[in-house]
């Protein structure tokens, strides 16, 4: 119930901001803005970058929310968003800085199980990498991946199979 309510809530300000309501576009970003850094930052693993990323990211949204259709769609809209601006970004500095225990161990602890999870993602190509973490991260469900990806149900359901299996060789082959 919550989740809906705050879905309604995203609607109403998408549907404000889209008629220039400068206060419903603020309270959006307050409301997106951490989502959509955590999400570039698990994408590639910088905080620096995740900050540049989601900044280029608001620009798109603000940019291109008039053209949103559905305003119910501007969740996957705004990841796939986060997602194109960070291939931007790793086409622009030609590599993806990892993320490093160190770094980890610089923030608030995490389950050594986690930081596993975290390194064995890094360790999957770019579009693995995305459907793992737009499903299980961002919790986004099929319908909305497919959105977020402008890919049928089909493609997004095989590759979250293929990458499911490729995570799950790396978790085997780690934990031997």
């Amino acid at each position: 119930m919550e989740e809906q309510s705050s879905n309604i809530i995203d609607q109403l300000l998408v549907m404000d901001a889209q008629d220039g309501d400068v206060n419903a576009m603020e309270k959006l970003v307050s409301r997106w803005q951490k989502r959509l850094w955590q999400h570039a930052y698990r994408l590639v693993g910088d905080t620096e970058a995740a900050w540049d990323i989601t900044q280029q990211t608001w620009l798109g949204i603000i940019k291109g929310l008039r053209k949103l259709n559905d305003p119910a769609n501007f969740r996957a809209w705004a990841y796939r968003i986060t997602a194109n601006k960070t291939v931007d970004w790793i086409k622009k500095n030609k590599t993806v800085n990892q993320i490093s225990i160190k770094d980890v161990s610089g923030r608030q602890q995490k389950e050594k199980s986690e930081i596993g999870l975290k390194e064995l993602l890094e360790k999957l190509d770019f579009e693995k990498r995305l459907i793992l973490t737009l499903y299980y991260f961002e919790n986004l469900n099929i319908a909305e991946i497919c959105v977020a990806m402008k890919v049928p149900e089909g493609t997004v359901k095989s590759r979250l199979y293929n990458a499911r299996n490729e995570l799950k060789e790396l978790y085997e082959k780690e934990s031997k």
